[in-house]
């Protein structure tokens, strides 16, 4: 079983619980993890743009944040933060409720936590295309 307890430190969205852990756990389960614990933190752009320049030396807000804390086997710890405040922004932009902007960010977050990394132009195809149909089988729309 993967745990997934989630801290709501901001509440400018309303946090669907069950959908987020339901798309933690679609995500890791498929890429073969069985157990472990998923740590979820929702919080403002202030404490995002803390731990955006604390743990990679950016200043800026951004929507999520990934931090692996142990990967054994099948089993895997870690923690998501994801950023409300930029899911009002970017929902309202991209035409997107807040609540599912912040669910694509959960989902971003565990895929970073299985192993997909975006910063290479292929990588990031890969991963987003990942993240597409993790999303629609969640029965989201997609980017």
């Amino acid at each position: 079983m993967i745990r997934v307890p989630i801290a709501v430190l901001c509440r400018a969205v309303a946090v669907d619980r069950p959908r987020i852990r339901r798309a933690i756990r679609l995500v890791l389960s498929e890429a073969g993890f069985e157990t472990g614990e998923i740590s979820v933190a929702v919080v403002d752009d202030a404490e995002m743009r803390r731990l955006h320049a604390r743990y990679f030396g950016d200043d800026s807000p951004t929507d999520v944040l990934s931090f692996p804390l142990e990967v054994e086997n099948n089993h895997l710890e870690g923690e998501i933060v994801v950023c409300a405040e930029t899911a009002v922004r970017q929902g309202r932009r991209l035409r997107r409720s807040p609540e599912e902007e912040l669910i694509l960010y959960a989902v971003h977050g565990a895929l970073h936590l299985s192993g997909y990394d975006d910063m290479a132009p292929g990588d990031r195809a890969v991963m987003f295309r990942r993240q597409d149909e993790i999303l629609r089988r969640l029965g989201l729309e997609t980017t």
